[in-house]
């Protein structure tokens, strides 16, 4: 299973890439992998009939107790095989319902292959604290695919809305999942239902976790978020919100069912808000003239109804609650994939404009006949044995006496007389024929247009009768519910009051519709006094007032203020928790040779005058003295790896402060005198000396022995490495490592994301284009002024690099250009030689990755934008893209050989004339830090640096916008 899962995630990967080769053949392809895996679930149903599970697990975080653990049992096995053979079956109707020419149609593929292996992974997921990580990805995923039409509006509104209710309640759930996990001591789902956890603790679990499964299911008060959703692609609707996502709550109440039932509180929110839910969801789907919508309610209603029979805790109603299940995937999916066929062949859903279209499309309207019978309750289909075996579950429960079974009974029935009535108001609106209309043109389509829908209709044509083989194997999960009870699941079971309600709803439900005027009428004059929608915006809204007000209130003061107020707090905070401290060191080394005075004397010199000089480059400069003084103590107090790690920092700093401020005036408070200089002076002394005060105390905080003796034997031993700094980057703490590179990966997105106003993927600037630029600059000035003198010195002259000729003459300096000619390549040299040597020696990929960005840097220094351009003419996304990609690789390589994530592997043999070899997946994640410092230095100097460059130009050409343009394009 965590085969299948891999393989799932794998293909999602390459599906863009697939969908340029194969366009909308793709869709065939990928339905391949879920047709697969429903075979492959198939194949475990001996399994399943003996009462048995089919178990897999792999040790994940062993200690927190958490694995990758995966078990198929009846209940998993029903449901793999839904989100398996409903996911194909979309897929393959997504060839036909799409155009090549669909926007992100790669992306929409590959999320909805993903959804269907992380659904596949939810269902069969055995351990809790992974059952919930898929359970998130779905809403995340679900996120993707609703708002697939990006450029709508109510897409976007939808998609959003989907993914805060669905997240708040899984955020609570998770709290629930914690309790739960910690209660029972144990993560593994099968074992946390065979024995259950008592107590107000395992109380308020089990209902903070019902909170997540009812806000992923739709149910009242969280509803209103499916309805929205149907802006999202009808595969979309047909899969996540009729088979798959929303069934996610409906299964895990059915999985804590046979242990939880019980659990105070259970009974009482599951039966009230099901009962309400299937009311207030078929009530709206009656007033409904969007096909879709019409399905949209209904769907919310069945979810009500699957919640109160699978979560009512008897043996009966969990066998009832299983096939209901199953049927209402059938029928369901089968409506939504018809209503879409009738959008694109009719082009509109609005029943009110459609005429005749069952006669034009008869095995279409076959199709729609046969699920909305299915969803009504019309024997001999499977819809009609699920509701009659609801009905007699309730029916025992009610007659023994149980109150909630009345209410169950009561509201199901009610519910199911107005379900009634929206199906055959559904099938009158897509198929009827209205005298006032003229019958519409439907485009013509292929008929494997309708090969999924079909299949559907006739799954539930044929389990209707043949229910009597389902019938042992969803037997097996219901005898696990306590209780009595020895229902068995069957087309005829003989006059019963079941039969008798089953009857009496369709006939109510026939009067209901045939009176449609009417009670078209009587909810017209019901004021919509509560709705959840407009609750849900008016929360937002009151969020998004309340965050403008305090943000217009908090930041009105400018940077300094800003700053000011959070040093403050810092020297109150923190100043409290020093003047309370009493385990002071017993003695205070002021320091431990007389250089650090001298280097300390010199930094707080160069710190002081950096906050009183008035031109920027200087402070900037005179703040690095700071950064230079640290290496000097780093050097000192040996600590090689330190001192060269924190030099080439600084330097790149400066570099940066360097580039940012040619764009600002060359004096600092030029236009208005700085305020408050001795409140703000005052400030800084105190954040220094309380700064100070932690230090000392902290450095005499020590009570247990330092495990800084153990780095040495650590580093050679298990990091096979003598190089203890790098070790401990690379391999000891090398998640550490992989979170700071991603920081700086977001980094140099957002500070390119602020420069490139035009967006980013425009072609690096390469000589081309500037030789072209300067000969029709050339040519112009030629044409204007015969006689003017030739700047042919600029292109005789000899240039040390490639864009040297691109520079004003007044700009150049040869030296320069001398000096990175020389130095480029053996600084390249000496970078890759770090990286490799960094193992043992000072280096390692930080350092050498920031050397090649100070070499580009020189390069762009000396022959500007189009010089960077031929020293790196590759785009730096690709860069970073592929160091995170190594980094995050080498986490996860080791889970294929049963290892922990970042776990090292080691090569080690001997080489003739080298001597001994030892080569570890350490060294390619350090590979990886190394690209990714030198796509972050890459990015910022194509941002930062050419960019600028390229807007200062076109600032300072006095040439109408329109010429530059042609120019740059030529």
């Amino acid at each position: 299973m965590a085969t299948i899962l891999l393989i799932f995630a794998a293909v999602s990967a390459l599906t863009p890439l697939l969908t340029r080769w194969l366009s909308l053949r793709v869709f065939y392809v990928i339905a391949l992998l879920p047709a697969a895996a429903f075979v492959y679930t198939l194949g475990q149903t001996p399994f399943v009939i003996s009462g048995g599970s089919v178990t897999e697990s792999v040790p994940w975080i062993p200690a927190l107790g958490i694995s990758l653990s995966f078990r198929v049992d009846t209940l998993a096995w029903l449901l793999a095989l839904v989100v398996t053979g409903v996911g194909a079956l979309v897929l393959i109707y997504c060839a036909r319902y799409f155009t090549a020419d669909e926007p992100a149609l790669g992306r929409f593929a590959a999320a909805l292959l993903a959804f269907a292996g992380t659904m596949y992974g939810l269902v069969t997921a055995d351990d809790i604290v992974v059952m919930f990580i898929f359970w998130e990805i779905t809403s995340v995923l679900s996120y993707v695919l609703i708002g697939h039409y990006t450029f709508k509006r109510a897409s976007r509104g939808a998609a959003l809305q989907a993914l805060l209710v669905t997240t708040f309640g899984g955020l609570i759930m998770l709290i629930g999942v914690v309790i739960l996990a910690v209660e029972a001591g144990t993560t593994s789902l099968a074992a946390i239902v065979a024995d259950p956890v008592t107590g107000p603790a395992a109380t308020w679990a089990v209902l903070l976790i019902l909170v997540g499964a009812l806000s992923k299911s739709a149910l009242v008060p969280f509803h209103f978020w499916l309805p929205a959703a149907m802006a999202a692609p009808t595969p979309v609707s047909a899969y996540l919100h009729a088979a798959a996502m929303v069934k996610a709550g409906i299964y895990l109440v059915a999985r804590l069912a046979p242990g939880y039932a019980d659990t105070p509180g259970w009974m009482p929110v599951l039966v009230t808000l099901g009962v309400g839910t299937m009311l207030v969801g078929a009530w709206r789907s009656l007033r409904q003239y969007d096909l879709k919508l019409v399905l949209a309610y209904g769907t919310v209603s069945q979810l009500g109804f699957l919640m109160v029979v699978v979560g009512f805790g008897t043996r009966d109603a969990a066998l009832a609650g299983v096939a209901l299940l199953l049927a209402h995937a059938l029928y369901k999916s089968s409506l939504f994939l018809t209503v879409g066929i009738i959008d694109h062949r009719a082009g509109t859903r609005d029943w009110r404009q459609l005429s005749g279209v069952g006669r034009t499309a008869p095995a279409l309207a076959v199709i729609a006949l046969v699920s909305v019978a299915s969803m009504a309750g019309i024997p001999p289909l499977l819809g009609f044995v699920a509701k009659e075996a609801v009905f007699t579950a309730f029916l025992e429960a009610a007659l023994a006496g149980d109150g909630w079974g009345w209410v169950a009974l009561v509201g199901t029935v009610l519910g199911s007389v107005l379900t009634v009535a929206y199906s055959a108001r559904f099938f009158w609106g897509a198929f009827g024929t209205r005298v006032s209309l003229a019958d519409t043109a439907l485009h013509p389509a292929r008929w494997d247009f309708q090969l999924a829908p079909g299949l559907l209709a006739v799954a539930t044509v044929l389990l209707g009768p043949l229910i009597f083989l389902l019938d042992p194997v969803l037997a097996s999960y219901a005898d696990t519910v306590p209780g009595g009870g020895d229902y068995h699941l069957a087309l005829w079971h003989g006059f019963e009051p079941a039969l008798a309600l089953s009857a009496a709803v369709v006939l109510l439900g026939a009067v209901l519709f045939w009176r449609r005027q009417g009670v078209s009428r009587l909810q017209g004059r019901v004021p919509a006094y509560i709705d959840a929608g407009q609750g849900y915006g008016s929360t937002v809204r009151g969020i998004d007032r309340a965050a403008a007000r305090i943000t217009h209130f908090a930041q009105q003061g400018g940077l300094p203020q800003y700053l000011s107020t959070i040093l403050v707090v810092f020297v109150l905070a923190l100043g409290f928790a020093a003047f309370i401290n009493r385990s002071w060191p017993d003695a205070i080394v002021l320091w431990d040779y007389p250089g650090q005075v001298v280097i300390a004397l010199i930094m707080g010199i160069a710190a002081v005058m950096a906050a009183r000089v008035g031109e920027r480059i200087t402070a900037v400069l005179l703040a690095g003295v700071t950064g230079y003084g640290l290496v000097a103590l780093f050097a000192f107090h040996g600590a090689p790896d330190l001192a060269l790690t924190q030099a080439l920092v600084e330097t790149m700093t400066i570099v940066v402060f360097v580039l940012v401020l040619r764009r600002l005036p060359q004096k600092i408070a030029q236009h208005n005198r700085p305020m408050k200089r001795r409140r703000r002076a005052l400030i800084g002394v105190l954040v220094g000396a309380v700064m100070g005060t932690i230090g000392v105390i902290a450095l005499g905080a020590r009570q247990a022995p330092s495990i800084a003796g153990e780095f040495p034997r650590l580093a050679l031993e298990e990091g096979h490495g003598r190089n203890i700094v790098n070790v401990m980057l690379v391999d000891i703490r090398a998640w550490d490592t992989m979170g700071e590179i991603s920081v700086l990966i977001v980094v140099a997105t957002g500070v390119a994301s602020l420069l490139f106003v035009s967006g980013r993927n425009a072609d690096l600037p390469r000589m081309g284009e500037s030789e072209k630029r300067r000969s029709l600059m050339h040519r112009r000035k030629v044409v204007a002024d015969p006689h003017a003198p030739s700047d042919g010195h600029a292109v005789t002259r000899q240039s040390w690099l490639l864009a040297g000729r691109t520079i004003a003459e007044k700009d150049r300096s040869i030296m320069l250009e001398v000096l990175v000619r020389l130095l480029f390549h053996p600084a390249i040299i000496v970078s890759v030689f770090l990286l490799f040597a960094g193992h043992n020696e000072p280096g390692g990929g930080f350092a050498g990755g920031l050397i090649a960005g100070l070499a580009l840097v020189s390069r762009y220094l000396a022959g500007g934008r189009y010089e960077l351009g031929e020293a790196a003419p590759i785009d730096p996304g690709k860069i970073l893209g592929l160091g995170i990609v190594l980094a995050v690789g080498m986490a996860v390589v080791s889970l294929f050989f049963s290892g922990l994530p970042l776990e090292s592997a080691y090569f080690e043999t001997s080489v003739p004339v080298f001597g001994s070899l030892s080569f570890g997946t350490s060294t390619i994640f350090d590979v990886g830090v190394y690209l990714v410092v030198v796509g972050l230095v890459l990015d910022i100097l194509r941002s930062l640096g050419s960019e600028v460059d390229r807007q200062s130009d076109i600032e300072t050409d006095p040439r109408p916008r329109s010429q530059q343009g042609v120019e740059a394009s030529a």
